[in-house]
């Protein structure tokens, strides 16, 4: 069963979030075009690039600009960085939701 929080459905974990956090965890700052082809290689690498790379392109860009929105990238020009601190706390909350994902299944699964 979905909960529902601010009128979203709470979803399994997004490959897309989880890439940009991997890709913006590192040192380096990107332009969103060499972010996005590592991005993009990835997801191809794991199977989970679908819907085509172009709207693949957009939802990056989009969730980029929600992440710089709460502080956790850093826009500078047309560079981005993730901020170092606030990665921490978002790759955490990746591998929990990951593993409240992976235990729900997991019991779904043994229920049927």
């Amino acid at each position: 069963m979905n909960k529902k929080y601010g009128g979203f459905t709470r979803r399994g974990p997004d490959n897309l979030t989880e890439e940009l956090a991997v890709a913006l965890s590192m040192k380096a700052s990107y332009e969103f075009k060499a972010l996005f082809e590592i991005i993009h290689e990835n997801l191809r690498a794991r199977n989970a690039a679908s819907g085509g790379e172009e709207m693949l392109r957009l939802r990056a860009y989009d969730k980029l600009q929600n992440l710089v929105g709460q502080g956790i990238v850093k826009k500078t020009g047309k560079k981005y960085q993730g901020v170092a601190s606030a990665m921490v706390n978002l790759t955490a909350q990746l591998k929990t939701l990951r593993a409240e994902t992976t235990k729900r299944l997991t019991a779904s699964q043994a229920a049927a």
